[in-house]
Parts: C-alpha cells; sequence; structure tokens
C-alpha cells in the first residue's frame, strides 16, 4: 500500500467518526473591543515559549511555573504563504496578518499581481481609530511595514518608508505612532521624512530620554539607525516594554478607539543566530511588553490583547545530541550576544582568551576548544561559529537551520473578544476576526 493510499483510506477513517469543532461564538457590537493590541513575537514558535518557562526556573523543575505566555496561551496557527513553499517569510506572513490574505514570500500587503490588498490598519482610519506601530527593528521592516504599505519586495524600505506619509485614508495618514529604529531610511539625501512628519504636526523623538517627553500622538520616535540594539548587549531595562507603554499612553485619549501592533521583531533575529542567549533576553523583552498591554486591558475591559507569532525560526529543540538534558541555568551565564562575544573576541591577545570566554559566559574553555578558538581567532565566521557552537553544545540547545521553518506557532488572547481566537486557525483567521471586530466597533 503507498503512502497516498494509507492516506486517502485514513482520511476517510477519520471522516467517518470525527466531529467538526463547535464555531466560535459570532462577535456582536456590544462584545466587539473598542481598542485592539495585536502583539507579534516575530519567529517565536512554540518551542520559543516552553524554553522561555524553563529559562525563568534557571532549569529547576521544583521552580517551575506558567509564564505570561501560559496564562494568555488559547491556540495555535498554521502559517504557509501562497507560493508552494509551506515556509514563509514576515513579510508574507505579516501580510496574512494584517490583511487577512496570503501572498506570496517577499511581498509587502501586495498580492500575486502586485496590487495593493487593504490592511486593518488602513481600516481602522477609515472608520476614525487611532493606530500605532511599536517594533523593536526598523520601524519599515517586513512586519511592520505590512500593516502600512505596499510593495513587492520587502528590500525596498526607502520606498516603504516613503508609503508611511505618503498613502492617506480620507486625507488622513494612517500612523499616528511610529515607534523603533530604522532613521537612515527617514533621513537620507533624496527625501526627509521627519521634517515632512514634523510638518503634519507629529512629535519627534531620536533617544530614550526624548521618547519619555513626548506627550501627544501623532509622534514618532526613530531611536537606531537600522534596528535597536539587542536587548543582551545593551544592557537596557526592558525597551521594547517603555515603547509599548509610552505608545499605549498616546493612544489612549483617542475618542474612537485605536489598533496598536508591537513586534517583539528580534526574537527572530536571533533565531536566525542560533543564539539561545540572545532569544531568551529578546523573548523576556517581549513578555514585559506584554505585562503592560495585559494591565492596560485590565484597566480598560473594551480592549482585546492578541499575541502570536509570524512564523517559527531557527528550528529550536530544548536537547541536542540524543542527550535528554536542557541547561536553561547556563544561559544566565551568557553576558552577550554570539555576535558581539565574538567581536570582543577579536580583540583580545591569544593569551587573553581562555579567562574573557569565561568572564562573558560563565564557561570553560577546555584545552581542546581554546586550541581551537586560537587557531581561528581573526577569522570572524570561524570564530563565530565555534563559539555559538559552545554555547549550544553547553546548554544542549539544539537547531535544525538558520533560517525559518513550517511549524505552527501559538496563539494568545486576553479581554474583549478573546474567545474568537481559540483552537485551531489559520494566520488569515486572526486578521480576517480583527477586521471584524474593527467593523463592528465603529458601528
Amino acid at each position: 500500500m503507498t503512502i497516498r493510499t494509507l492516506l486517502a483510506c485514513s482520511a476517510l477513517l477519520l471522516s467517518a467518526c470525527s466531529q467538526t469543532p463547535a464555531p466560535a461564538p459570532e462577535p456582536t457590537e456590544t462584545t466587539a473591543p473598542r481598542n485592539i493590541i495585536f502583539m507579534i513575537g516575530d519567529g517565536m514558535g512554540a518551542n520559543y515559549l516552553t524554553a522561555y518557562r524553563y529559562f525563568l526556573a534557571e532549569g529547576k523543575q521544583q521552580q517551575i511555573k506558567p509564564t505570561i505566555y501560559d496564562e494568555l496561551w488559547t491556540g495555535i496557527s498554521s502559517t504557509w504563504p501562497d507560493d508552494q513553499t509551506l515556509v514563509t517569510d514576515s513579510a508574507a506572513s505579516a501580510t496574512a496578518l494584517a490583511t487577512g490574505v496570503k501572498t506570496f514570500n517577499g511581498a509587502i500587503s501586495v498580492d500575486q499581481q502586485h496590487l495593493p490588498i487593504g490592511t486593518l490598519m488602513q481600516q481602522a482610519k477609515r472608520l476614525g481609530k487611532a493606530n500605532g506601530i511599536v517594533a523593536s527593528s526598523q520601524v519599515n521592516h517586513a512586519t511592520p511595514a505590512a500593516f502600512l504599505a505596499h510593495n513587492k519586495s520587502r528590500r525596498n524600505m526607502d520606498a516603504i518608508a516613503d508609503h508611511f506619509f505618503d498613502i492617506r485614508v480620507d486625507g488622513q495618514l494612517v500612523p499616528d505612532v511610529m515607534f523603533g529604529g530604522g532613521l537612515t531610511h527617514f533621513i537620507r539625501d533624496d527625501r526627509n521624512l521627519v521634517a515632512e512628519f514634523q510638518a503634519e504636526g507629529y512629535q519627534y523623538a531620536d533617544s530614550w530620554q526624548q521618547l519619555a517627553q513626548l506627550s501627544q500622538a501623532p509622534a514618532l520616535a526613530l531611536l537606531a539607525d537600522g534596528g535597536l540594539p539587542s536587548v543582551l548587549n545593551q544592557q537596557m531595562e526592558a525597551p521594547l516594554q517603555l515603547m509599548t507603554e509610552k505608545a499605549l499612553e498616546l493612544l489612549a485619549g483617542h475618542s474612537q478607539g485605536f489598533v496598536l501592533m508591537v513586534e517583539g521583531s528580534q526574537i527572530d533575529w536571533c533565531g536566525h543566530a542560533n543564539d539561545i542567549a540572545c532569544a531568551m533576553a529578546e523573548m523576556h523583552d517581549f513578555a514585559r511588553a506584554i505585562q503592560s498591554a495585559k494591565a492596560f486591558v485590565d484597566a480598560n475591559p473594551d480592549t482585546l490583547l492578541i499575541i502570536t507569532a509570524d512564523h517559527e525560526t531557527g528550528g529550536l529543540a530544548l536537547a541536542a545530541d540524543g542527550i535528554y538534558e536542557w541547561r536553561a541555568d547556563l544561559i544566565y551565564g551568557v553576558q552577550y550576544t554570539v555576535r558581539e562575544i565574538t567581536r570582543r573576541m577579536m580583540a583580545l591577545e591569544p593569551t587573553e582568551l581562555a579567562d574573557q570566554w569565561r568572564h562573558w559566559t560563565g564557561l570553560t574553555l577546555t584545552d581542546e576548544q581554546l586550541a581551537e578558538v586560537q587557531a581561528v581567532h581573526q577569522q570572524q565566521p570561524e570564530l563565530y561559529a565555534l563559539l555559538n557552537g559552545y554555547i549550544n553544545q553547553a546548554t544542549r540547545t539544539g537547531w535544525t537551520t538558520s533560517g525559518h521553518t513550517a511549524a505552527d506557532v501559538p496563539v494568545m488572547a486576553y479581554g474583549a473578544g478573546a474567545e474568537q481566537f481559540t483552537g485551531f486557525m489559520d494566520n488569515i483567521d486572526i486578521a480576517k476576526r480583527i477586521m471584524g471586530f474593527i467593523q463592528l466597533s465603529a458601528n
């Protein structure tokens, strides 16, 4: 019997004995949330949530407790794009989450013919709501871009930044709050978008001190030339939480409510780097932002908090090499990202390598490992691979890829309308339900 025949027989059997799950209750105008906080952990597969749980417990079984992610976890979502690959990139998945329509990898809210697809933030603006974007990447990176712009390629980042200003709904700019990085795409030789936003009445900040002083929307804060520094490297207390709280403060008073998208952008970047300490630091930063969003919902019960990921990155495995162990406790000794540690190690004398490695990671190089490091001391890619491998080996962390996977991702919900996000769904279902809420709450 072939696999195809076996699957066909199994499908007949399953169809005869399975029951269709009860549909979610139909939302009404009285249950539709006035405000929506949509949080996306870029690259955050289910194993990242599990890893974070054990990380907080420092690997000690008797202290393992549910995290903020566990408390809010309601369902799971598929993420496939519309290009036969089954493995999505951030642009296609963000388009699905922003529009309710699937598209091809690399596309920013355009269809297969490169025609624009209306986004939920454009809908919200048309119906009188305010919009906000917060990201630890550039604000015009793939995920936030899909909520505000249209382009056949996520790589056209200058053109995407232009769309943030040029695309209007009934003559109005779509974003009311934008916090993150990306300054080099907004102040360029050919155009100064910061000045143009300021001429439209936007308050502007380019430092954390100035961010704290922003007093009203519309507001723009560009806090780095590119993406923000990794949380693990900047040693700053909860930057994503600070931006989220300020965005909520500025949007809260809008008479028709708001839609705020918050992206934990660099969870994905750590996954691409196969850097477990980096990933846990970004997961913690995202968790802190979620806690602030949940507190806002508790104080404003007419608000929906919905959290998901666009895809999984890295194929994270909490055990490796056939050993039944994951050493979350050892992650705490790693003070910087592996990329930063590599940069620092390359600046050392060969005699300093072992002591500084121990200082920056809490791990001890064996004689064999030290000889390997000294042999490639000034070769960045090779040194990075060695050092990253030592940390993953010590913590028993496995990775299947430096790219994305087709794994399903978690869905979390809290507040008004949260019952609409239980069980299994596709990523476009999330967007469609949110857009339905936006329509109902404006009636």
